[in-house]
C-alpha cells in the first residue's frame, strides 16, 4: 500500500505554452520565476532555466508563510548563490508582496541606467511571470496589480493565456499559461508535487500519498503528528500503519472498529495543505 503508482503528466498545451515563453522573452527585462518555498526545486520546471538563462532572475518563494522559516532560509541562500535575486512572499495575505519592485529594480541596476542614459527614465519595467499550476501565480499577480486581474483558484491549471498586467509600482508583467513538464520522470518529485496539490487528486491514490506524508512528517517533523493526532514521536509504525494509527486516534472507524484510512488519508491532505500541522519544509537545499 506503500508503493504509489507512477504519476504522469502530459499538459496537451506543454509545448505551446513553451513556444509562447520563448517567443515572448525578448519584450521582457527580467524572468520572475515563483516556487513553492516548501518545495523549490521540485516546484521549479528544469526547462525553465534553459529557456531563460539569458535573462536576469527573480526567484520569488511564495507560500512562505506554510514552510519551516529556517529551511527556508537555507533556500534563500542557494539561490542567491545561483546568482538570482531572491524575495520570499505570500501572496495570499500579500507578506513580502512589497518586496517585488524593490528586489527587480536593484537586479536590472545596470539596464535601468542604460535605459535613462537613453532618455528613457520611468520607462516600465517588462517582467514574465513564470510558474507551474497552483503555485500561486494568479494570486501574486492579483496582489501587485491591486485587484482581480488574473484568475485564481486553488487547483492546477487555470490560467490558459498569456496576458499583460500593469502594476502601480512601475511594472508591466506578462502572465503565462503554468509550466510543468511534459513527463514527471522523478517520480519524489511527482509524490511531492502531489502532497501539495500541484497535482489533481483525481489521479492519485490518495491512501498510498497519505501514507508517505505520514512517514515524512514522522521522521522529519514528528512533534507535528503528536501534537495534531497523537502519534506519539517514537511509534515504531511506518507508512500505512501511520495512517491507521491516525484514523484509530480520530476516531475515523468503519463497522467493527475498522480504521478509516480513506477518510483519514483525504484530512490529512487536507489538514497539511491548509497549514494545520504548523510550518512545514517537504525538501531541503
Amino acid at each position: 500500500m506503500d508503493d504509489m503508482k507512477d504519476i504522469q503528466w502530459f499538459p496537451g498545451h506543454m509545448a505551446k505554452t513553451r513556444r509562447q515563453i520563448a517567443k515572448s522573452l525578448p519584450l521582457v527585462d527580467a524572468a520572475a520565476e515563483l516556487l513553492d518555498a516548501r518545495l523549490p526545486l521540485s516546484s521549479r520546471n528544469p526547462e525553465l532555466g534553459a529557456l531563460t538563462r539569458r535573462k536576469p532572475r527573480l526567484v520569488i518563494l511564495n507560500k512562505a508563510d506554510m514552510a519551516d522559516p529556517d529551511v527556508t532560509g537555507q533556500w534563500v541562500q542557494y539561490f542567491r548563490r545561483q546568482g538570482c535575486a531572491v524575495i520570499t512572499a505570500d501572496s495570499k495575505n500579500g507578506k513580502g508582496i512589497k518586496g517585488f519592485a524593490p528586489a527587480l529594480r536593484e537586479l536590472l541596476s545596470d539596464q535601468l541606467a542604460k535605459y535613462a542614459e537613453k532618455g528613457m527614465k520611468g520607462r516600465p519595467i517588462r517582467v514574465m511571470i513564470l510558474g507551474i499550476p497552483n503555485v500561486g501565480k494568479s494570486s501574486l499577480i492579483n496582489r501587485l496589480a491591486g485587484g482581480k486581474r488574473a484568475k485564481a483558484e486553488d487547483r492546477a491549471g487555470v490560467t490558459r493565456t498569456q496576458q499583460w498586467i500593469k502594476t502601480a509600482d512601475g511594472v508591466e508583467l506578462l502572465d503565462t499559461p503554468g509550466v510543468l513538464w511534459p513527463k514527471l520522470d522523478d517520480q519524489e518529485v511527482a509524490v511531492r508535487l502531489a502532497m501539495t496539490g500541484a497535482i489533481r487528486d483525481d489521479i492519485l491514490d490518495k491512501e498510498a500519498l497519505a501514507a508517505r506524508l505520514l512517514a515524512l512528517l514522522h521522521t522529519a517533523y514528528p512533534q507535528a503528528l503528536e501534537t495534531r493526532y497523537k502519534i506519539a514521536p517514537d511509534a515504531e509504525a511506518e507508512g500505512f500503519a501511520l495512517l491507521e494509527m491516525m484514523a484509530k486516534n480520530r476516531g475515523m472507524l468503519l463497522p467493527g472498529g475498522v480504521p478509516n484510512t480513506e477518510r483519514a488519508a483525504i484530512t490529512l491532505l487536507d489538514e497539511f495543505r491548509a497549514a494545520k500541522l504548523g510550518r512545514i519544509s517537504l525538501e531541503k537545499p
